[in-house]
């Protein structure tokens, strides 16, 4: 549970819609994540707010195949 408890700490952002998609991710696909998965997840949150929002809104295409599949998620949160 602390591993939970420290990522979601960690999806508190300085922009308001980060907040509100990281929160709905953790609230339903966080705990379904593989060890992949959680590793892909850990290394969005190393990006800057906006350079992760940009990725999550499509202003940004995605060129790292290794995100592909935690981004999917965010992008239907």
């Amino acid at each position: 549970m602390k591993a939970f408890e420290r990522a979601r700490w960690r999806c508190r952002r300085g922009m308001l819609e980060l907040d509100i998609v990281l929160q709905r991710f953790m609230d339903r696909d966080y705990r379904q994540l593989d060890e992949s998965g959680l590793l892909q997840f850990e290394r969005l949150l190393t990006l800057s707010d906006n350079d992760l929002w940009n990725l999550i809104s499509g202003k940004q295409v995605n060129c790292d195949t290794q995100w592909q599949h935690v981004l999917e998620l965010l992008q239907k949160s």
